[in-house]
C-alpha cells in the first residue's frame, strides 16, 4: 500500500443540505415514466415536470438558495393551486434553460410540441397572498417538433437561440428559434429511443446514447448519419452521456450484462473506451453532471447518495459521497456563474425527492473568507459567442467566460482549431479580444430578418447593442415583433375567409381560456374535499379512541 496521498484541492469536498425553510415543499411531480431529469435549472429559476390534470403542465418556480430564503416572498410551502406552464396538451417530458437568458426555458412533451416561454419576474408578485389568483404562464414560442414525442430538448452552449431536441422516431432535430418553421439539420441513424445526448464545448460536436447501446458521434450542421458509432454499455437499461468540458472525453454512464451501474470515459476522436468503473449493483439509472473544477458527480435515481470523482489523467480518482435516506426521482445543477464563492460553493445541485425540492451546496471547507481563485475557474458566462446564424453558416468560436471574482467576461482560453478534424465540416473561427469590459459592443454585421407576421412574438436573431454597465451579466435576448407597415404602402388586402379564421381562433382562445378556468376550479375542490376527509378521519379516529 502506497504511503503517499494524491494531492488534491477538492479532497475534503463535501455536501450541505439546505435547511427546511430553504426548500420547495408541496411540489407534485409529474408520474410520468419517460426518464429524463424531470427538473432544469438557470441562474434565476426551476422548471420542474408537474403533475397535473388536463393536458401537460410544468412549474417555474423562483431559484432557492440553501443559504438564504426563496426570493419574491414565496412562502417554501407551495400553495395546492400555483401557475403553471401548460402549453403542452399532453404530459411535459423535459425542460431545459437557456445558458444565455436566465428567464427563457424551452420545453417539450408527448404532443410531438416544443414551446418557448419567457419568464418575467413581475409574474411572481403577491405568491399566495389576499386575493391572490394564479395566472398561467403563456409561451412566447410554439414549434411543431414531431408526429411522435419530444423526449429532450438541449440549448446550444454557444450560439444562441439554438436547440436541440430528440423524437420518438428516434431523430435530432437543430431549430433556430428565430425562424422556427423547419428545422436547420436533421440527425439520424439511430435504432431505438435516443436516452441521452451532450453538446461539446464549442457545439460543434453533439453525442447520444441509445437503447440500441450505441454511442454516436455528430456533426450538427451537417445533419444525416453519425460520424463515428461504438458500443457502449452493454446492458439494456438506461444510458447517459455528458461531455467533460474542454478535456476533450465523453463520460457516460450505464449497465453492464449483469447489471453492474457503470461510468465510462471515451476519447471523442476515435470513440475508444479509455476506462471504465463499476459503481454498484443498484437498479436506477445514474444522471452524470461535469463541473468544470474537473468534478463529475453521480446521482442514481432512487438512491439517496450522490458520488462525485476527481478526474485527472485519464483517471477518475473518488473524492467522496453524499449521503442521505431520501431517494431522488431528479436532480439538476446549477450554473457555476451563479454559485456562491463567499461560501466557497462549487457546485449546487436541486433534489427532487417526494413532494420537496432541496438544495444542496457542495462545499471546500476553507477558513479564510477572501476569493479562493484555486477552486473557482472562470465559468461560461451568459453572452453567446456566435448567433444561430454564424453557427449555422459554419463559423465557430470558444465560449465566453466570467472570472467569478471580478465578473469580467473573456473569451477561452482553449484554442479554435484552424483545421477541419476528420469528422466535422470545415470551421472558421471568430475572433474574440482576450478581454471586454461593459462599455461597448462590437457589433457582428450580420441582416436582420425580414420581418413578416410569422416572426409575431417568436425569437429573432439581430445585431447585437452596445452593452451599457449596469450588472456583470448583461442581458443579450430580446423579442422582437414584426416592424409596423409604412402609412404611405397598401396594408394587405384581406378576404371574407381571413376574417372568417381570425373570429374561429378568438372563439377558440376563449375557449381555452373557460376550460383552463373550470380545471383551476375543478382541481381546488379536489384539494379541499381531501383537507376535509382528512379532517373527518382525524376527528373520527380521536372519537374512537
Amino acid at each position: 500500500m502506497s504511503r503517499f496521498v494524491r494531492p488534491s484541492k477538492y479532497r475534503h469536498v463535501f455536501g450541505q443540505p439546505a435547511k427546511k425553510e430553504n426548500s420547495i415543499e408541496n411540489v407534485k411531480v409529474t408520474t410520468s415514466a419517460w426518464d429524463t431529469n424531470l427538473i432544469s435549472a438557470s441562474g434565476s429559476y426551476l422548471s420542474l415536470n408537474w403533475a397535473s390534470s388536463g393536458g401537460g403542465a410544468f412549474a417555474i418556480l423562483p431559484l432557492p438558495s440553501p443559504f438564504g430564503p426563496i426570493p419574491f416572498g414565496i412562502p417554501y410551502k407551495l400553495p395546492d393551486i400555483i401557475p403553471l406552464a401548460r402549453g403542452h396538451t399532453a404530459p411535459v417530458l423535459d425542460t431545459d434553460w437557456s445558458p444565455f437568458q436566465d428567464n427563457v426555458v424551452a420545453s417539450g412533451g408527448e404532443d410531438g410540441k416544443i414551446l418557448v416561454y419567457k419568464v418575467e419576474s413581475r409574474e411572481f408578485e403577491g405568491w399566495g397572498g389576499d386575493k391572490w389568483q394564479p395566472v398561467d404562464f403563456e409561451p412566447v414560442a410554439r414549434i411543431a417538433g414531431s408526429a411522435r414525442k419530444i423526449g429532450q430538448v438541449q440549448f446550444h452552449p454557444t450560439a444562441a437561440h439554438v436547440l436541440a431536441a430528440t423524437s420518438g422516431d428516434y431523430i435530432v432535430k437543430l431549430w433556430d428559434l428565430g425562424s422556427p418553421e423547419e428545422p436547420r439539420s436533421t440527425l439520424t441513424g439511430h435504432q431505438d429511443t435516443i436516452q441521452g445526448l451532450a453538446f461539446n464545448t464549442t457545439g460543434t460536436l453533439l453525442a447520444t446514447t441509445c437503447r440500441d447501446r450505441k454511442i454516436r458521434l455528430f456533426d450538427p450542421r451537417v445533419g444525416g448519419e453519425a460520424v463515428r458509432i461504438t458500443d457502449g454499455h452493454s446492458g439494456i437499461k438506461g444510458s447517459r452521456i455528458v461531455w467533460m468540458g474542454d478535456k476533450d472525453r465523453l463520460a457516460t454512464t450505464g449497465f453492464s450484462k449483469m447489471s453492474d451501474r457503470q461510468l465510462s470515459i471515451w476519447e471523442p476522436g476515435s470513440l475508444n473506451n479509455v476506462t471504465t468503473t463499476i459503481i454498484d449493483q443498484s437498479a436506477g439509472v445514474v444522471m452524470p453532471f461535469w463541473s468544470d473544477n474537473g468534478v463529475i458527480f453521480l446521482a442514481g435515481k432512487g438512491d439517496g447518495n450522490i458520488r462525485f470523482y476527481e478526474y485527472e489523467s485519464d483517471a477518475l480518482h473518488p473524492l467522496s459521497e453524499h449521503k442521505s435516506s431520501d431517494p431522488q426521482r431528479g436532480m439538476c445543477f446549477l450554473p457555476r456563474r451563479a454559485l456562491s464563492v463567499s461560501e466557497c460553493e462549487i457546485a449546487r445541485a436541486y433534489k427532487v425527492t417526494g413532494s420537496i425540492i432541496e438544495p444542496i451546496a457542495f462545499i471546500v471547507p476553507r477558513k479564510s473568507d477572501t476569493f479562493q481563485s484555486d477552486i473557482f475557474p472562470p465559468a461560461a458566462s451568459d453572452e453567446p459567442a456566435l448567433t444561430a446564424a454564424q453557427f449555422f453558416s459554419g463559423k465557430t468560436a470558444q465560449p465566453k467566460l466570467v472570472d467569478l471574482n471580478s465578473g469580467e467576461i473573456t473569451s477561452s482560453s482553449a484554442a479554435v482549431a484552424t483545421t477541419p478534424s476528420p469528422f466535422s465540416a470545415p470551421t472558421q473561427s471568430i475572433p474574440n479580444p482576450p478581454t471586454r469590459t461593459y462599455t461597448a459592443l462590437a457589433p457582428v454585421s450580420v441582416p436582420a430578418p425580414e420581418p413578416s407576421p410569422l416572426t409575431q412574438g417568436r425569437f429573432v436573431d439581430a445585431a447585437p447593442s452596445p452593452v451599457v454597465a449596469t450588472s456583470v451579466y448583461p442581458t443579450s435576448f430580446s423579442l422582437h415583433p414584426p416592424a409596423p407597415i409604412p402609412r404611405d404602402e397598401p396594408s394587405p388586402v384581406r378576404t371574407s375567409g381571413d376574417d372568417t379564421h381570425l373570429a374561429e381562433n378568438a372563439q377558440l382562445r376563449t375557449d381555452l381560456r373557460e376550460a383552463k378556468a373550470q380545471i383551476r376550479n375543478l382541481e381546488l375542490q379536489v384539494e379541499t374535499l381531501k383537507a376535509n376527509a382528512a379532517r373527518a378521519a382525524k376527528t373520527l379516529q380521536f372519537g374512537l379512541e
